[in-house]
Protein backbone atom coordinates (compact mmCIF):
# COMPACT_ATOMS: atom_id res chain seq x y z
CA UNK A 1 0.00 0.00 0.00
CA UNK A 2 1.18 3.70 -1.09
CA UNK A 3 1.53 5.68 1.94
CA UNK A 4 2.06 9.35 0.02
CA UNK A 5 -1.35 10.20 1.71
CA UNK A 6 -0.44 9.18 4.95
CA UNK A 7 0.85 11.97 7.88
CA UNK A 8 2.82 10.96 10.72
CA UNK A 9 -0.23 11.75 12.28
CA UNK A 10 -2.33 9.41 10.59
CA UNK A 11 0.05 6.87 11.45
CA UNK A 12 0.11 7.58 15.48
CA UNK A 13 -3.30 7.38 15.34
CA UNK A 14 -3.28 4.43 13.35
CA UNK A 15 -0.79 2.91 16.31
CA UNK A 16 -3.07 4.19 18.77
CA UNK A 17 -5.92 1.92 17.73
CA UNK A 18 -3.31 -0.77 17.61
CA UNK A 19 -3.03 -0.91 21.22
CA UNK A 20 -6.54 -0.32 21.58
CA UNK A 21 -7.10 -3.42 20.06
CA UNK A 22 -4.92 -5.07 22.56
CA UNK A 23 -6.35 -3.67 25.50
CA UNK A 24 -9.91 -4.92 23.72
CA UNK A 25 -8.37 -8.17 24.17
CA UNK A 26 -6.67 -8.05 27.46
CA UNK A 27 -10.66 -7.34 28.36
CA UNK A 28 -11.60 -10.42 27.20
CA UNK A 29 -13.30 -9.11 24.12
CA UNK A 30 -12.31 -9.31 20.11
CA UNK A 31 -9.24 -7.80 19.72
CA UNK A 32 -10.40 -4.58 18.04
CA UNK A 33 -11.07 -1.35 18.10
CA UNK A 34 -11.49 2.08 16.69
CA UNK A 35 -11.08 6.16 16.99
CA UNK A 36 -12.61 9.22 15.04
CA UNK A 37 -10.50 12.33 14.56
CA UNK A 38 -11.36 15.69 13.75
CA UNK A 39 -10.06 17.72 10.70
CA UNK A 40 -7.41 18.45 13.32
CA UNK A 41 -6.12 14.94 14.42
CA UNK A 42 -8.20 15.58 17.56
CA UNK A 43 -9.65 12.41 18.96
CA UNK A 44 -13.19 13.08 19.38
CA UNK A 45 -14.52 9.08 20.01
CA UNK A 46 -12.77 5.83 20.97
CA UNK A 47 -14.14 2.36 21.07
CA UNK A 48 -12.67 -0.97 21.32
CA UNK A 49 -15.20 -4.09 20.39
CA UNK A 50 -18.29 -5.13 22.60
CA UNK A 51 -19.70 -8.13 20.70
CA UNK A 52 -18.61 -11.14 21.76
CA UNK A 53 -21.45 -13.46 22.79
CA UNK A 54 -23.78 -13.14 25.07
CA UNK A 55 -24.34 -10.29 23.46
CA UNK A 56 -25.04 -7.78 20.38
CA UNK A 57 -23.08 -8.82 18.04
CA UNK A 58 -23.23 -5.22 16.08
CA UNK A 59 -21.21 -3.60 18.75
CA UNK A 60 -18.33 -3.37 16.92
CA UNK A 61 -15.53 -0.73 17.82
CA UNK A 62 -15.97 0.67 14.50
CA UNK A 63 -20.14 1.20 14.61
CA UNK A 64 -19.41 2.51 18.05
CA UNK A 65 -16.74 4.99 17.57
CA UNK A 66 -18.66 7.06 14.10
CA UNK A 67 -21.25 7.02 16.35
CA UNK A 68 -20.12 8.22 19.14
CA UNK A 69 -18.20 10.90 16.80
CA UNK A 70 -21.76 11.78 15.46
CA UNK A 71 -23.11 12.90 18.66
CA UNK A 72 -21.01 15.90 18.80
CA UNK A 73 -20.02 17.00 15.81
CA UNK A 74 -22.39 18.30 12.95
CA UNK A 75 -22.46 16.63 9.78
CA UNK A 76 -20.04 18.98 8.09
CA UNK A 77 -17.54 18.40 10.95
CA UNK A 78 -18.33 14.47 10.32
CA UNK A 79 -17.48 14.91 6.58
CA UNK A 80 -14.31 16.54 7.42
CA UNK A 81 -13.32 13.50 10.09
CA UNK A 82 -11.43 10.77 9.85
CA UNK A 83 -11.80 6.91 11.33
CA UNK A 84 -9.01 5.10 11.92
CA UNK A 85 -9.62 1.51 12.92
CA UNK A 86 -6.79 -1.63 13.69
CA UNK A 87 -9.11 -3.37 11.00
CA UNK A 88 -10.88 -2.64 7.86
CA UNK A 89 -14.41 -2.00 8.15
CA UNK A 90 -16.37 -4.71 7.52
CA UNK A 91 -19.57 -4.28 5.54
CA UNK A 92 -21.66 -3.35 8.20
CA UNK A 93 -19.52 -1.19 10.15
CA UNK A 94 -18.45 0.45 6.34
CA UNK A 95 -22.65 1.67 6.47
CA UNK A 96 -22.25 3.46 9.52
CA UNK A 97 -19.05 4.96 8.08
CA UNK A 98 -21.45 6.22 5.35
CA UNK A 99 -24.80 7.03 7.10
CA UNK A 100 -22.54 9.06 9.81
CA UNK A 101 -21.17 10.99 7.35
CA UNK A 102 -17.20 10.28 7.80
CA UNK A 103 -15.44 11.96 5.27
CA UNK A 104 -12.05 9.10 5.34
CA UNK A 105 -11.24 5.65 6.79
CA UNK A 106 -7.45 4.88 7.33
CA UNK A 107 -6.85 1.07 8.23
CA UNK A 108 -4.48 -1.29 9.42
CA UNK A 109 -5.16 -4.78 9.06
CA UNK A 110 -6.79 -5.87 5.81
CA UNK A 111 -9.93 -8.27 5.72
CA UNK A 112 -7.96 -10.51 3.30
CA UNK A 113 -4.86 -10.75 6.31
CA UNK A 114 -8.22 -10.88 9.48
CA UNK A 115 -9.41 -13.76 7.47
CA UNK A 116 -5.99 -15.62 7.66
CA UNK A 117 -5.77 -14.89 11.45
CA UNK A 118 -9.28 -16.06 12.08
CA UNK A 119 -10.15 -18.67 9.71
CA UNK A 120 -13.63 -20.17 9.93
CA UNK A 121 -14.13 -19.19 13.52
CA UNK A 122 -17.49 -18.91 14.66
CA UNK A 123 -17.36 -15.47 16.16
CA UNK A 124 -16.17 -14.08 12.81
CA UNK A 125 -17.81 -15.39 9.82
CA UNK A 126 -15.54 -12.64 8.02
CA UNK A 127 -17.03 -11.05 4.50
CA UNK A 128 -15.00 -10.74 1.68
CA UNK A 129 -16.29 -7.28 0.68
CA UNK A 130 -13.74 -4.56 1.05
CA UNK A 131 -15.22 -1.65 2.74
CA UNK A 132 -13.72 0.02 -0.81
CA UNK A 133 -16.43 -2.24 -2.55
CA UNK A 134 -19.49 -0.63 0.09
CA UNK A 135 -18.34 2.96 -0.26
CA UNK A 136 -18.08 2.56 -3.81
CA UNK A 137 -22.02 2.33 -4.38
CA UNK A 138 -22.80 5.58 -2.36
CA UNK A 139 -23.53 8.44 -3.45
CA UNK A 140 -20.72 10.27 -1.95
CA UNK A 141 -16.89 9.88 -1.96
CA UNK A 142 -14.88 8.45 0.84
CA UNK A 143 -11.31 8.76 1.02
CA UNK A 144 -9.62 5.00 2.05
CA UNK A 145 -5.94 4.34 3.11
CA UNK A 146 -5.16 0.74 3.95
CA UNK A 147 -3.92 -1.28 4.60
CA UNK A 148 -0.68 -0.23 6.60
CA UNK A 149 1.03 -1.36 9.34
CA UNK A 150 -0.99 -4.96 9.21
CA UNK A 151 2.10 -7.15 11.17
CA UNK A 152 1.96 -4.56 13.78
CA UNK A 153 -1.83 -4.90 13.68
CA UNK A 154 -1.57 -8.44 13.64
CA UNK A 155 -0.11 -9.01 17.01
CA UNK A 156 -3.26 -8.59 19.25
CA UNK A 157 -4.92 -11.51 17.07
CA UNK A 158 -1.96 -13.84 17.58
CA UNK A 159 -3.35 -16.90 19.44
CA UNK A 160 -7.10 -15.45 20.25
CA UNK A 161 -9.00 -17.27 17.35
CA UNK A 162 -7.48 -20.63 18.17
Amino acid sequence: MSTENVSSTDLALLRETIALSADSRNRGRHPFAALVADEHGRVVARAGNNSMPPGDPTQHAELLAVAAAAKVLSPEQMAKSTLFTSAEPCCMCAGAVYWTNVGRVVYALSEHRLLELTGAHPENPTFSLPCREVFARGQRPIGVVGPLLEDEASVPHHGFWK
